[in-house]
């Protein structure tokens, strides 16, 4: 490959941020640890030095905070040098970056371009794509690492970074070593280089080629104003559907919506569309594209447990006694689906850093979660992707003979809630889990403490866990009939009362 100097591509206007100044992005000798100096490093005695670097941004599997608060230029300039020192003790010399279409998200990734370039990286910027584009970008290019600049599907107020180095998706012990490296000082200089590439074309052409839907199909495609609106309906297009597209303009203000598919009030103008368009099929994506909800033909949300479900079918047809992973927010009845279908289930923590290092343990071909993280290793690379996940269904449905609605209705399904949050103040969530694990009293439940409680009861079951990504506690019921749901969802109110009378819970 071969690198040059590049300024950043200004599309629109841009934030008041200020972005450490460096020297030239020039291609030089190979990096070394260096001390850092006041030249190498903002001033520590200044709001952007090691001290003022919160801890609460490293999260279970990424960065996240808010920008103008926890998150600002010169604290992602310090992530890109830590990021980069990272990536050389694991010999990776390329680094792969890219944003989604958040105000904040152009500089930020100037700042972290500059913090990996001062590492001595060599940077190659797919600049405007969705996560999976990146995840795709480390194996299509040859470089094993990459950086995200995502708020995913928070609020417009937040952004962070997701971020793979030699193939490995960063989670919790490998998130905290960055931000030592940081108030350590632990921080290599260098001088590297940057370079653009569209890679996209090259994205959906590969999907192009593993994907072949029998039967043309008419889909609604919601993008939120998410960065996915940049490939999803080409994508689509290019595979042979009638596409009738939903906010797919890329908008950081998110004017029609939140870019979350996991909150049904999200997806109320998607059953809409695909009823008064009498589509098959509506698909949203989340604010970077790797999550994604589904809509059946009658208008029904498929949650992503069910949909596994199915995706679940279609897999074990061809890798008969492999494992499927799922989180443990899905339904109980996902385990016996995948054991009927010939294959192996097995739940495992939330999180996409946690799923895929499972799926790495286990060599799983398949692995989703409630939220709408969907992984294939079968024809994929193993990455949660959720255009890719859409084509995939697309690809099962087209072969059906039969609508998208009862090919689903054909799957088992309980009463149920959506994922449910209850605030807590930042860093509460655990120590509350914590003492409702030691304190709490779940008659006749086997309880399940991989991620949280999960109370599994003759006719149902409920979860509470500590959120990775905000200050929330996660809940999830599902039972026989409203009565059993009722009665659950009772016993952990009775039982976190004990623990806090202050929560206010959605149930």
């Amino acid at each position: 490959m071969e690198f040059l100097a590049h300024s950043g591509r200004a599309r629109g206007k841009k934030a008041s941020l200020d972005i450490p100044t460096s020297e030239s992005e020039a291609k030089s000798d190979t990096a070394a640890p260096t001390t850092p100096t006041q030249g190498s490093l903002p001033d520590q005695d200044s709001p952007s030095g090691s001290s003022s670097v919160s801890a609460t941004l490293f999260r279970a599997y990424d960065i996240r905070g808010v920008v103008g608060d926890t998150l600002d230029t010169d604290i992602v300039y310090l992530l890109g040098r830590a990021i980069g020192s990272e990536a050389q003790a694991c010999g990776e010399q390329t680094v792969i970056i890219a944003r989604d279409g958040r105000h904040s998200s152009e500089l930020l990734s100037e700042a972290l371009s500059r913090g990996l370039v001062e590492s001595g990286r060599e940077v190659v910027d797919l600049g405007l794509v969705p996560t999976p584009v990146v995840y795709f970008a480390t194996h299509f290019l040859g470089s094993n690492s990459g950086v995200m600049v995502t708020g995913s599907h928070n609020p417009p107020e937040y952004n962070g970074l997701k971020i793979v180095i030699g193939g490995e998706a960063l989670a919790e012990g490998r998130i905290k070593d960055l931000h030592r490296r940081i108030q350590e000082g632990d921080l290599v200089s260098g001088t590297g280089a940057r370079r653009e590439q569209d890679l996209l074309p090259d994205y959906i052409s590969r999907i192009s080629e593993d994907v072949q839907l029998l039967t043309p199909m008419k889909v609604v495609v919601d993008c939120g104003n998410g960065v996915s609106s940049v490939v999803a309906p080409a994508l689509l297009r290019v595979l042979g559907c009638d596409v009738v597209e939903l906010f797919c303009h890329v908008d950081g203000n998110f004017p029609n919506h939140h870019p979350d598919p996991g909150d049904p009030r999200n997806l109320q103008a998607l059953i809409d569309c695909v009823r008064n368009e009498g589509a098959d099929l509506g698909i949203a994506l989340d604010g970077d594209g790797d999550r994604l909800g589904i809509v059946d033909s009658q208008g029904n949300i498929i949650w992503p447990d069910r949909l596994l479900m199915l995706l679940a079918r279609d897999v074990l047809l061809r890798q008969p006694g492999a494992d499927v992973i799922y989180d443990v927010k899905s339904s109980r009845h996902l385990a016996s689906e995948i054991l009927t279908y010939g294959g192996r289930p097995i739940m495992w923590k939330s999180g996409h850093s946690l799923i895929k290092e499972k799926m790495r343990e286990t060599g799983a071909v398949l692995a989703g979660e409630l939220t709408g993280h969907i992984y294939f290793q079968e024809r994929w690379y193993g990455f949660d992707d959720g255009l890719y996940a859409a084509a995939r269904l697309l690809e099962v449905l087209s072969g059906e003979g039969v609508s998208s609605a009862e090919v689903f209705a054909q799957l088992p399904e309980s009463v149920s809630t959506a994922e449910l949050h209850a605030p807590v103040g930042e860093g509460r969530g655990p120590s509350l889990v914590g003492a409702l694990l030691e304190r709490g009293q779940f008659p006749d439940a086997k309880l399940v403490t991989i991620d949280g409680i999960r109370a599994e009861f003759q006719d149902g079951w409920g979860l509470v866990r500590p959120s990775n990504t905000g200050p929330n506690l996660v809940f999830r019921f599902e039972a026989d009939d409203k009565v059993a749901l009722t009665r659950i969802q009772g016993i952990f109110r009775d039982q976190l009362s004990v623990i806090d009378t202050t929560l206010e819970l959605p149930f």
